[in-house]
C-alpha cells in the first residue's frame, strides 16, 4: 500500500512505531539505447511492491532523482546534487519519525558510490538524533551482485545482463531491443570529467545475453531475501 494514497485518518491509525515503511529511491539516468531512463526507478518500487504485499509495509511515494556523477553528460541523465539528494532524505525520514513511524527502510535502485554515501550520510544522522529509531540503507543490487549465476558474464554492470533481464521481466514494454556489449575503459582511481568518453555507449557489461526468465528469478530472489531482511527488523 502507498502511503501518499492514504487518507489522513487512515494515515494517523497506520502511523505507529511497529509499522515498516519503504522508501524507494532511483534515478532519471541513461541506460545505454534499449533501458528506459525510469530503470533504476523501476526496480526498487517493484521490489518494494512485492516486500510490502509480504510484511505489511508501507511504500513512500518514491524519489525519481539520484546523484549520476559517471553519466552525467549522457543525454537524458537528471543528476541532483550530494547535498540536495542528501537533504531530501534526511527531511522524508525526519517526517516519518515525527508522524510516528520507527521503523524504515531505504531501498536505491541505483547504486553509484556517492549516492550511497549521501542516503546513508542522511540516515546516520537521523539514527543518531533518534537512538528509538530502526533504520535500514541498502541498494537491491547489494543483493543483485551476490547472486552465483554462471551465466552473468563478470563484467556485468551498468544496463548490462542482470539489469536488462530484470528490468524485462517488470516492464518489457520499455525495453528497446538488447542494445550492444559494452565496457568502461576508466583507469582505476582516475578522476576525470569526461567519464562518458571511457564507455560512450552506456552499457557495462552484455545486454544482449539478457531474459525475462532470468530477470523472474533475480527479482524473485532479491524480494525474498529483502523480506528476510525487513521482518528482522
Amino acid at each position: 500500500m502507498y502511503l501518499d494514497e492514504l487518507t489522513m485518518s487512515e494515515f494517523r491509525k497506520k502511523a505507529t512505531p511497529n509499522r515498516i515503511v519503504i522508501l524507494p529511491i532511483g534515478a532519471t539516468e541513461e541506460h545505454g539505447s534499449h533501458l528506459p531512463l525510469s530503470t533504476d526507478t523501476i526496480q526498487p518500487v517493484y521490489v518494494a511492491e512485492q516486500v510490502a504485499k509480504r510484511t505489511g509495509a508501507l511504500i513512500a511515494p518514491p524519489i525519481y532523482y539520484g546523484l549520476c556523477s559517471s553519466t552525467a553528460n549522457f543525454p537524458g541523465t537528471l543528476s541532483i546534487s550530494f547535498d540536495t539528494l542528501y537533504s531530501l532524505v534526511g527531511d522524508i525520514l525526519s517526517e516519518l519519525a515525527r508522524h510516528g513511524f520507527k521503523k524504515m527502510v531505504v531501498l536505491s535502485g541505483h547504486a553509484g558510490r556517492l549516492h550511497m554515501a549521501a542516503i546513508r550520510l542522511a540516515a546516520e544522522e537521523i539514527a543518531n538524533e533518534r537512538p528509538d529509531i530502526k533504520l535500514m540503507v541498502l541498494s537491491d543490487y547489494d543483493i543483485a551482485y551476490d547472486i552465483k549465476d554462471p551465466e552473468i558474464p563478470q563484467d556485468d554492470g551498468h544496463a548490462g545482463m542482470i539489469e536488462t533481464s530484470r528490468v524485462l521481466a517488470i516492464k518489457p514494454r520499455l525495453v528497446k531491443g538488447r542494445g550492444k556489449r559494452g565496457k568502461s575503459d576508466l583507469p582505476r582511481f582516475r578522476i576525470v570529467s569526461d567519464a562518458q568518453s571511457y564507455f560512450p555507449s552506456g552499457v557495462m557489461g552484455d545486454p544482449t545475453k539478457a531474459n525475462a526468465k532470468k530477470g523472474k528469478e533475480w527479482n524473485a530472489h532479491i524480494v525474498s531475501e529483502l523480506t528476510k531482511l525487513v521482518k528482522a527488523l
